[in-house]
């Protein structure tokens, strides 16, 4: 196993001191493992999980050409170059009940939308274009169609043996869909990955306790617990431990024991109270950090290990604004990565400023926003206000996060910046 200071000596730049934001996320990225352990599930059950096996189609898809429309199914060839042309109709073909008759030359077939197309028909003219007159006769008018509209071919959306999708993807509702189209019940998936978490500090009291003099409620352990809802992760909420030795140590050695994952929230800023520091150092490889990041500056990194159990640790600041920031800055990627999940970075905006934004280059900072359309369909994005870090209303109130990168300066009013879009997110 690759110790914490070999992974950081392959990083150029590596300053624990002033640790740049794409530094910590590549260190991060090459120190999480990946679950190996595959389960199968029915499709139903597998919604949000990580697919643990490529999926070959073993079918075409569709099996047959087939109509996309409903109307009247011809040969192209027999349509007039000018003028309209006029067809008699041979049978019908439906959904499920395919028209098997023979068909003259100047016939067509009245057909469904899915069913199968005859032998030799290239084309489906909507029936919307047609004149149907009383004997039966349909006039097709010149112009309307031309070869091959409106048929879907055999193997349009996959052919046999083509990969249908790839291992390492989380399973949308359209991948059930389509894993449903080529008749399979049930679909490999990773288990789920195992995260604890819990708050440290004297001063916090949970929901539902008196708040003493001095004390607040503790936030974090419920933006967290939102936060890793939406990755489908098994959640060990271990609530709130206090700055006391011996309760610190049971409770990392319980999380290191039961989960693969675990996040704490607060104790690793420098002037707070050393226990939680010295209780991580003790059970594992830790590396404490100061990223060059506003807000979240403080972070701890690394594996603690208990009665032969291991566990990769994410130690966050204890200012609620912090902790969301860092937790989609740094521990949201890994932990889809420990969870078998390809990686696929998160999707930014570009969105103008309505006011000047101060900004100091060397340090990535997160301020939060909100984002609106003008009226020329761009996007523009107004700050909330003030920017501290436990200012946790101001997530509320955003819809989004102004990304001021780590070389960035100052933006005048207008100038466009990077927005991460909280819908689907938290």
């Amino acid at each position: 196993m690759t110790r914490l200071q070999d992974i950081a000596a392959q990083l150029s730049g590596y300053d624990p001191s002033a640790l740049p934001v794409a530094k910590a996320q590549e260190f991060i990225a090459r120190l999480v493992p990946r679950v190996d352990a595959v389960e199968s599930l029915p499709l139903r059950s597998a919604l949000g999980r990580v697919l643990a096996r490529d999926i070959v189609s073993p079918i075409n898809v569709p099996a047959s050409d087939n109509s996309a429309m409903d109307g009247y199914a011809l040969r192209a060839r027999e349509l007039a170059a000018e003028g309209p042309s006029a067809f008699s109709v041979a049978g019908t073909s439906f959904a499920g009940v395919a028209f098997d008759g023979g068909v003259a030359s100047g016939q067509c077939v009245r057909i469904m939308t899915g069913a199968v197309m005859p032998d030799g028909f290239d084309t489906v003219v909507p029936q919307e274009y047609v004149q149907v007159a009383a004997d039966g006769m349909v006039t097709v008018p010149a112009g309307v169609v031309k070869a091959g509209d409106n048929r879907r071919l055999a193997g349009e959306d996959l052919r046999l043996g083509e990969p249908a999708l790839q291992a390492g993807r989380v399973l949308r509702p359209a991948d059930l869909g389509l894993m449903a189209s080529l008749g399979r019940a049930e679909v490999p998936v990773f288990r789920r990955l195992r995260v604890a978490f819990f708050s440290t500090g004297d001063e916090l009291r949970s929901v539902g306790e008196t708040l003493d003099e001095g004390c607040v409620y503790d936030s974090n352990r419920y933006t967290l617990w939102g936060m890793l809802q939406r990755l489908g992760v098994d959640l060990i909420d271990m609530g709130v431990v206090p700055d006391d030795p011996a309760a610190l140590e049971a409770t990392f050695r319980a999380a290191a024991e039961n989960a693969d994952a675990v996040i704490t929230s607060g104790g690793v800023s420098v002037g707070e109270a050393d226990h939680t520091k010295q209780v991580m150092a003790q059970l594992g490889d830790v590396l404490f950090w100061k990223i060059a990041m506003r807000p979240g500056r403080p972070m701890a990194i690394g594996r603690i290990e208990s009665n032969g159990r291991q566990a990769i640790l994410f130690g966050l600041p204890g200012n609620p604004v912090a902790v969301m920031v860092t937790f989609y800055a740094f521990v949201r990627d890994a932990l889809l990565a420990m969870s078998g999940a390809t990686a696929s970075p998160l999707p930014m905006l570009k969105a103008s400023t309505l006011e000047p934004i101060r900004k100091k280059s060397g340090r990535t900072e997160y301020q939060r926003g909100i984002v609106s359309q003008k009226a020329d369909g761009t996007l523009q994005v107004a700050i909330t206000g003030s920017q501290g870090s436990g200012i946790l209303r101001s997530m509320s109130v955003a819809n989004g996060l102004v990304v001021l990168h780590h070389e960035q300066g100052n933006v005048e009013a207008g100038g466009w910046v990077d927005v991460l879009p909280f819908d689907g997110l938290v």
